[in-house]
């Protein structure tokens, strides 16, 4: 190839990848540069006329030449003259890269481009060689290639159009292109004796293979013959492992040892990859045609870098057949671990036996469980102790026990198992040796069997349950159909009550516990009723609830079980004489303070009713209800979480004691990682555990909303009074001022008294100043308060249409002022609240029901629960509690199984108060108010000054 003295341009211009580029070999690779030209015979790049990419920057190594190329003239070729651009590799791999994946790129510029990147990739891989030029001087080579690399090689090299290598060889004879395949390994090797040499490369001035500059090296060219014969070999090594005989090694008993096993080596072909030969085969001569004449030697080269990564191979290279290497139980494991790693680095695979096994595992067991899976009262009552132990499988077949046992025995990586070889992690020979765990108790067992997971050797791992608690866990998650109703039942059970019967009776008749946690108003308790007379047993059930549902439970049970003997264990002459079945019906107050008499009587069933007033396991109310004897309990909630995760483990350890462990435990394992949202497995592993004691249905589920009719929820933003601004602003100013100097507790109970006067300022003024309803005359509370003006106007609509209201306060002293602020403006109304004595709360709900009463004012805490208030198809709550389940609960006093009506929920919020910011805190985000604001007002104790400052202070609307 001959190509004019190159003339640099003054101004070297952008190029177009539209033009062709062809690779210049040089003497030093790195010397090598792309040329640019113009198939269609148009100007140079940079000529003016020719196409440039604006904007793109002057390379200082460009230079225009007259490139001599054979272009195509009809069937012959034909040597001519092109105008060309030329660059150094370095400024050309940039515009090649990028010409790869143009659209507009000629066919050759974008072949060069993925030549470009295969070289790229060939030196990020590390794959460069030292070596020297026929003229001894320094050079890189990309190699050595591994067979996909030769692939893509000639991938690329098949691709490139002949505009891509129309530079003619020089000499006589015929005209003659370089060969692509050729051209392109040149590339490579230019492009990596290019890179390595920058500024940046340690002790570059002078030195070779650093330096731009030729350094010529007269001594290494022994050297350089075995890197290139390294590189340019047309063979590479593997091993292959050969443990016949390592089963039986044992030694020789004079103290040496026997080879454990043996690694062979093979020779591949890289022209062929599938042509491979054992290196006895190759020295013996049968396999030498296939490989080529250089395939010893290049074999022999290969083994000696190789024992540069693992020197156990240097023994190959003082054999004089390199085939067959004799292994110690060292080597073997070495091998197995990092030894395979760097092997498969400098490109020696190691091939294992075929049937090696890797699938050896352990997994914990739970054995020889009592009892029948039918019969879970038996299983509960054993005082047999569970096994608890580890089992080794191969590929999920359990081993013996005296496989188990050989195991245990072994030192050795790998063993032979059932005609296969098995490799052997050291921890599972450790858990082989150590196979028992402990035992545990039925109802931890059962606890494991749920999660399918336990604590074992300072990790967690997988549970297996075997026998009659497997049998138990399966029945347990295997869900039920829809019960037959009891004779007996005057009702008829909606599909999801028939299937929540079935859940209970499965869970009685199996000796276990549990909670049944609809939404209010879907009827538990004549789900109960019909379990009662399910379970047709002699002794009667006790039914312990807020003294609010005693003539509601009453009720239920004379009008679902007629016949069925009721009493209620309540009050100065309460008694248990004479008890022949039936129900019990008691309050928490009064099971509290008779607990020693409630024990002596047998049940046959014990019921929680709004069992989250026992969500204390501390308090003296959930402990005297632990003493209670019976064979089956059941917790009725609709709320089974208001707070904390606490709560369902105090509803569950008494439905089914021990279930989930200490509270301690429990709470480690986990409810922390489940309340802070940071480990799914532990939301998935709680959920394991308690499904199958809690039957959860929302109204919202598939199956019950058409049980029911709509349901509006509206909030009304309403104004403060100016008497009731002026209140706020000053009780927030003074309040500020002293929550600013305090600390601890006292700061904590400041922040209380805080909310709780900005919450009853925005009530009624009257609330705030204690002033006396029965003395307030009408005058005196009207006009005063935003809500209460509201309040009017939503009943005068209500009582227009001939409707009926529920209004919910938290606070008794504003139940009151309502009382006389409606009575006085001759508003039938009623007041329920904490103090109303148990017959005159049954009376009121009769004539709230019956229409007699349209409007029933309620205190939350006292009638949020268990009242069946279905008349109503206006639910007011006038302010706000926190708890966003509570204000749901006292909600679903009218909504509830049974309303045939909408039901229209009403929230009163005074604007840009307190009220306003924590309304669009539950409005926005509801898991954030379940989370934080579950525990009220003292959840916000903790802020800081300017946080609480920001969440009072008074906004004015805009």
């Amino acid at each position: 190839m001959v190509v004019a003295e190159p003339v640099a341009p003054a101004d070297p211009p952008a190029l177009s990848p539209r033009f062709a580029a062809v690779f210049l070999p040089a003497p030093l690779p790195r010397d090598g540069r792309i040329a640019f030209w113009d198939p269609a015979g148009g100007p140079a790049p940079g000529a003016p006329g020719a196409a440039a990419t604006d904007g793109a920057p002057a390379m200082d190594g460009a230079a225009a030449t007259d490139l001599t190329v054979v272009r195509r003239h009809g069937t012959r070729p034909r040597r001519g003259s092109a105008p060309a651009l030329t660059l150094p590799l370095a400024d050309a791999l940039p515009l090649l890269v990028r010409a790869r994946h143009d659209p507009a790129a000629h066919p050759a510029t974008a072949c060069w481009g993925a030549a470009a990147l295969h070289a790229l990739r060939l030196t990020a891989r590390g794959r460069l060689l030292p070596g020297l030029t026929p003229s001894g001087h320094d050079a890189w080579r990309a190699g050595p290639l591994e067979p996909d690399d030769i692939a893509h090689l000639r991938a690329v090299a098949a691709a490139l159009p002949h505009e891509g290598h129309a530079v003619p060889l020089d000499g006589p004879g015929p005209l003659r292109l370089p060969e692509p395949e050729a051209l392109v390994r040149s590339f490579l090797d230019a492009v990596a004796d290019t890179l390595p040499r920058t500024p940046a490369a340690p002790h570059a001035v002078g030195r070779p293979f650093a330096a731009p500059e030729a350094r010529r090296l007269p001594d290494a060219h022994g050297w350089a013959a075995e890197v290139a014969a390294g590189m340019d070999a047309g063979v590479r090594i593997s091993l292959r492992l050969d443990l016949s005989a390592y089963d039986l090694f044992e030694g020789d008993g004079d103290g040496s040892a026997r080879n454990a096993g043996a690694a062979v080596v093979q020779v591949h072909s890289l022209a062929d990859p599938t042509l491979v030969a054992d290196a006895a085969d190759l020295w013996s001569g049968a396999a030498e045609t296939a490989l080529g004449p250089r395939a010893r030697v290049d074999a022999a080269l290969a083994v000696r870098r190789a024992a540069r990564v693992w020197p156990p191979l240097d023994r190959l290279t003082e054999q004089d057949v390199p085939d067959v290497l004799g292994l110690s139980e060292d080597e073997v494991s070495d091998l197995l671990g990092p030894a395979a790693g760097r092997l498969a680095a400098a490109g020696v695979a190691v091939h294992w036996p075929r049937d090696l096994a890797h699938d050896l595992t352990a997994t914990a067991v739970v054995r020889g469980a009592p009892g029948s899976a039918t019969d879970g009262t038996g299983f509960f009552e054993s005082e047999d102790l569970l096994a608890f132990r580890w089992q080794l499988a191969v590929g999920g077949d359990p081993l013996t026990e005296a496989e188990m046992d050989a195991l245990a025995e072994a030192h050795r990586p790998v063993v032979r198992l059932r005609d296969r070889w098995v490799l052997v992690d050291p921890a599972l020979v450790r858990r082989a040796r150590k196979r028992d765990l402990g035992l545990l108790d039925p109802v931890d067992a059962l606890a494991v069997a749920l999660t399918g997971t336990a604590e074992a050797d300072g990790e967690t791992v997988e549970v297996v349950p075997t026998g009659a608690l497997a049998a138990l866990r399966d029945r347990l998650t295997a869900g039920v159909a829809p019960a037959e109703p009891p004779a007996g039942l005057a009702a008829t059970l909606r599909d999801y009550q028939l299937r929540g019967l079935a859940w209970l009776d499965l869970m009685t008749s199996l000796g276990l516990g549990g909670c049944l946690a609809d939404d209010m108003g879907l009827g538990k308790t004549v789900t109960l009723i019909a379990l009662h007379l399910k379970r047709a047993r002699t002794e009667p059930t006790l039914v312990v609830c807020p003294a609010s549902l005693l003539g509601n439970w009453q009720r239920e049970i004379t009008r679902f079980a007629p016949g069925v003997p009721v009493r209620r264990f309540h009050g100065a002459d309460r008694t248990l004489a004479g008890l022949t079945g039936g129900f019990v019906l008691t309050t928490y107050g009064t099971m509290r303070s008779a607990a020693a008499e409630l024990a002596e009587q047998p049940w046959g069933l014990v019921v929680a009713d709004e069992a989250q007033h026992v969500k204390n396991p501390y308090s003296a109310t959930a402990k005297a209800l632990r003493t209670l004897p019976s064979p089956a309990r059941v917790a009725l909630t609709g709320t089974p979480v208001e707070n904390n995760l606490s709560e369902l483990w105090a509803l569950l350890d008494w439905t089914t004691p021990g279930l989930l462990g200490p509270l301690k435990s429990f709470r480690a394992r986990h409810a922390r990682a489940v309340e802070n949202g940071e480990d799914e497995e532990a939301v998935r592993r709680l959920a394991r555990l308690v499904r199958p004691f809690l039957l959860r249905r929302r109204k919202s589920d598939p199956g019950i909303v058409p049980e029911l009719p709509p349901k509006t929820e509206s909030d009304h933003p309403v104004p403060l009074t100016r008497e009731q601004a002026a209140l706020y602003e000053a009780v927030v100013r003074e309040s500020m001022l002293a929550i600013e100097a305090a600390e601890g507790m006292g700061r904590r109970g400041l922040v209380l008294k805080l909310l709780t006067s900005l919450k009853q300022i925005c009530d009624h003024p009257a609330l705030f100043l204690k002033e006396d309803p029965s003395g307030a005359a009408p005058d005196r509370l009207a006009g005063r308060s935003g809500k209460l003006a509201l309040l009017d106007e939503l009943l005068d609509t209500v009582l227009a249409e001939d409707g009926s209201a529920l209004v919910f306060t938290q606070y008794v002293g504003m139940a009151r002022l309502l009382a006389a602020h409606l009575s006085a403006r001759a508003v039938p109304v009623e007041l329920l609240h904490g103090g109303t004595p148990v017959p005159e709360r049954e009376r009121m709900v009769d004539r709230f029901q019956s229409g007699a009463t349209p409007v029933l004012l309620l205190s939350l805490k006292a009638a949020g629960t268990g009242l069946n208030l279905t008349r109503a198809g206006h639910v007011v709550h006038f302010d706000r509690w926190w708890n966003p389940a509570v204000e749901e609960q006292a909600t679903d006093r009218a909504y509830r199984i049974g309303q045939t009506q909408p039901v229209q929920v009403h929230r009163l919020i005074t604007e840009g108060t307190v009220e306003d910011r924590i309304a669009e805190m539950l409005h926005a985000k509801r898991a954030l108010a379940d989370a934080v604001l579950g525990a009220g007002e003292s959840a916000l104790t903790e802020l800081t000054d300017r946080e609480l400052s920001d969440l009072v202070s008074l906004r004015r609307p805009s």
